[in-house]
C-alpha cells in the first residue's frame, strides 16, 4: 500500500505547476506547513498570522484552480511557495497525492504540519512556547508524529447569520464547541484510532452517526523520505506512525485542531462543492449540509461550550501534556 502511494504521488507530480518558488529560503530546521486549497482568499490573512506567530518558517501551497485571488495574494508572501493545478482534487486522492510528493521533495528531514486553511492547531503551552519546543522534546524522546483530534467550532445562532471578515479571528465568531459527543474505535489494520462525533454527527448525521466525518487527525510529522498520507491526514504509512496514543494506561501528548467550518458564507460554500463533485463518498457530507442548512439550523445547543483555551480542552479530554511539562 506504501509503495502504491508513493508511486501515485511520483505519477502526480507532472499535474503540478509552479507559480512561486522560495524553498531556497527553507531554513535546515524549520518547521513546515503543508496546504491545498481552493478559493480561501478571506481566509489566508488570519491563516498565515496565526501560524507565524506559532513559529512556522515556511509554507507551501496547492492551490487547486481558485479564482478568488488566493493564489495571487500567497504568491506575493515572502514565506511562501506556491503550485497551482486545475487537476481532479478527487483524483489525486483528495489532494494528498499532490501534497505526499512535495512532502517527499521539501518536508524530508523537517516536521512538517499538514493542515487545511480552516484548520488552526493546538497543542499543550501553545499560549506561551512556539512550536519548536513542542518538536524538540518530542525529538528528545524519538516521538515521530504527534496526534490531534478536529474540534469543530461554530456561532451561537445561524452560521450564516454574520459574515466573516478578512483577517478575523474565526473564533471570534465561533467560539462554541462540544465537549463531549464523541465515539472512538480502534482501526487495528491501521493501528490508528478512529474519532467521530461533535455538532456534525448530531446535526447532519443524526440518523447513521457512523457517517458523520472522521476527526482523528495526524497533522504533525517528523517527515522521513518513506513517509506517506494513507488517508487525508487520518492516517500515515509505514503504521507504526498511527500509533499515538496509549494502550495501557496513562495518556500520551495530543492536541486539537480547530476547525474554522462553520463560518459564513458556508452556504455557497456548499453550493459550490455540490456541483463541483470533488469530494469523498460522493460528496456525501455536503449533501447532509445542503439538507439541513436550508432550515438556517443552530448548531448551539444546551451542553456547548464556550472555547477559553488549551487548558480547557485537557480538563475536558480532548488533548493532553502527557508528560511534557
Amino acid at each position: 500500500m506504501r509503495r502504491l502511494r508513493q508511486f501515485r504521488a511520483f505519477r502526480k507530480r507532472r499535474e503540478l505547476s509552479i507559480v512561486s518558488d522560495r524553498t531556497d529560503r527553507i531554513a535546515p530546521s524549520g518547521i513546515l506547513v503543508f496546504s491545498t486549497l481552493r478559493n480561501e482568499r478571506v481566509r489566508l490573512p488570519y491563516f498565515l498570522r496565526y501560524y507565524r506567530n506559532l513559529g512556522i518558517g515556511h509554507f507551501l501551497f496547492v492551490d487547486n484552480g481558485s479564482d478568488d485571488g488566493s493564489r495571487e495574494y500567497l504568491a506575493e508572501q515572502p514565506d511562501c511557495s506556491v503550485w497551482t493545478t486545475t487537476a481532479s482534487y478527487k483524483a489525486s486522492h483528495f489532494g494528498m497525492d499532490w501534497l505526499n510528493w512535495l512532502l517527499r521533495l521539501y518536508g524530508t528531514g523537517h516536521w512538517t504540519l499538514t493542515v487545511d486553511p480552516d484548520e488552526f492547531f493546538v497543542y499543550p503551552f501553545c499560549d506561551t512556547r512556539p512550536i519548536d519546543a513542542l518538536t524538540d522534546w518530542l525529538d528528545t524522546y524519538a516521538i515521530r508524529s504527534f496526534p490531534a483530534m478536529l474540534l469543530d467550532m461554530y456561532p451561537k445562532g445561524p452560521v450564516d447569520a454574520v459574515p466573516y471578515r478578512e483577517g478575523q479571528n474565526p473564533f471570534d465568531l465561533a467560539c462554541w464547541f462540544d465537549s463531549g459527543n464523541y465515539m472512538i474505535s480502534r482501526n487495528n489494520l491501521m493501528h490508528s484510532l478512529w474519532i467521530q462525533g461533535g455538532p456534525r454527527a448530531r446535526m447532519f448525521f443524526e440518523e447513521d452517526p457512523l457517517k458523520a466525518p472522521s476527526l482523528n487527525k495526524i497533522p504533525l510529522v517528523k517527515w522521513e523520505r518513506g513517509f506517506v498520507y494513507a488517508s487525508s491526514t487520518h492516517m500515515l504509512l509505514p503504521r507504526s506512525l498511527n500509533h499515538t496514543y496509549d494502550a495501557w494506561g496513562g495518556e500520551m501528548v495530543s492536541g486539537c485542531l480547530m476547525h474554522a467550518k462553520f463560518l459564513s458564507p458556508l452556504s455557497a460554500k456548499i453550493n459550490e462543492e455540490l456541483t463541483r463533485k470533488q469530494h469523498y463518498a460522493e460528496s456525501r457530507e455536503y449533501r447532509a449540509y445542503a439538507q439541513t442548512m436550508g432550515q438556517q439550523p443552530e448548531l448551539w445547543c444546551k451542553w456547548s461550550e464556550k472555547y477559553i483555551n488549551w487548558r480547557q480542552l485537557e480538563i475536558l479530554g480532548l488533548m493532553s501534556k502527557g508528560n511534557w511539562a
